[in-house]
């Protein structure tokens, strides 16, 4: 197991509104910390507005890439050491990865939840080596050598072509590994406290699966905004991770205490329940979270851990004026200014040393079929990586 212990995280009290003030705020505490259109680097020399694919060094015309050929269990993902090499396209990097990010909504996309095309390279984020730039406007002034992370599709590979706008390069100060322990996670549980429901100070938040990739991540920032927070989580080892962070209760439901844990959520809260609940478990804590959200409170479901929550009645909502929200974050960061909004955040985050990360493992690529059964044999904490 590898894990990085740092302090704990600073406010991120900022609105996404105010983006343009905020990443101007950031670049005067780390010059090389942000993207490099921003208006702190006017005066470095212009750099060619593009590269034409031809004009880099040879590449590989084929990779190793785990393709899924059919929905079903994590046997499908096959390992494939003869995919072609992607051509990028206008608009688009050729990257060699690293490090890979595994994220649940992976194994999603691999059993046929969220239906998508199938052979099917799966994956959403990766950071590597620009390698290669497709024809037309470089907008980001990318370089090939650049160290990039990227958020898209088909990570699960040596290389993938992605598009710019979802591209950032990697500070110095900021590991591969650490970079996808928090990148595709940390900029989900941003946007959701600060936008999905804007946490206050002294909110009563219940978090399920707080052990998890997202939820170690988010469990710091609400404590660090001042909010009350319940934990979920199974077993004692997660309980005491849980409570390492500063969570003010940590709930074990596989115990006996901790299978009622709408009852605990209850006491805790003297009867009022929590003003919001972030609930990536779905099937097994829906009907519980909507009866320890508060009168008026929201409930925030972002994940399908147990199974997705079946179709609900809205008049189930009416009796506590109940608020529900479904987010992703890629509705979050649609533009550029809300992406690199997001990405300075949590790479300030990283560089001041204000946020911890957690890694459970790096897998082989061809392992990553492992990867997933650990994943959802719910045997993790921490983010799972693969090693291309």
């Amino acid at each position: 197991m590898y894990s990085r212990t740092l302090p704990r995280i600073v406010s991120t009290s900022s609105t996404p509104q105010a983006s343009s003030r905020a990443i101007s705020r950031l670049s005067s505490i780390s010059t090389h910390l942000l993207l490099p259109h921003s208006s702190h680097q006017r005066n470095i020399p212009s750099r060619p507005p593009h590269r034409n694919v031809a004009t880099m060094p040879p590449i590989s015309s084929t990779m190793k890439a785990i393709v899924a050929e059919k929905v079903g269990g994590p046997e499908v993902l096959e390992v494939h050491t003869n995919q072609p090499v992607p051509t990028p396209q206008e608009g688009q990097l050729l990257v060699k990865n690293n490090i890979i990010g595994i994220n649940y909504i992976d194994t999603y996309f691999r059993t046929g939840l969220y239906p998508s095309a199938k052979p099917e390279i799966l994956g959403r984020e990766a950071v590597g080596t620009v390698v290669a730039l497709g024809p037309g406007a470089n907008p980001y002034n990318f370089q090939v050598g650049d160290r990039v992370a990227w958020l898209a599709t088909g990570s699960y590979a040596e290389y993938t072509a992605v598009p710019q706008a979802k591209t950032v390069k990697v500070p110095q100060g900021i590991s591969d590994e650490d970079a996808m322990a928090s990148f595709l996670s940390g900029l989900t549980v941003l946007s959701f406290a600060k936008e999905t429901y804007p946490v206050q100070k002294g909110d009563w938040v219940l978090l399920h699966a707080a052990a998890g990739g997202a939820g170690f991540l988010l469990t710091q920032i609400l404590k660090d905004i001042g909010a009350k927070v319940i934990g979920t989580a199974g077993g004692k080892e997660k309980v005491e991770l849980v409570k390492s962070l500063g969570a003010d209760y940590v709930i074990d439901y596989r115990s006996e205490e901790g299978k009622d844990w709408v009852k605990k959520v209850k006491e805790i809260t003297h009867g009022r329940g929590v003003d919001v609940v972030y609930d990536s478990v779905g099937k097994d804590t829906w009907e519980g979270s909507l009866e320890a959200v508060k009168r008026k409170g929201t409930i925030v479901w972002f994940g399908n851990a147990s199974g997705p929550v079946p179709p609900l009645p809205l008049p189930k909502l009416s009796p506590k004026c109940v608020k529900i929200a479904r987010p992703t974050l890629f509705g979050y960061i649609e533009t550029r200014e809300e992406f690199e909004y997001y990405v300075n955040e949590l790479f300030n985050l990283l560089l001041t040393g204000k946020l911890k990360v957690k890694i459970h493992n790096v897998y082989p690529l061809d392992q990553v079929a492992q990867a997933h059964i650990d994943l959802e044999g719910r045997k993790t904490t921490g983010k799972l990586l693969l090693k291309a």
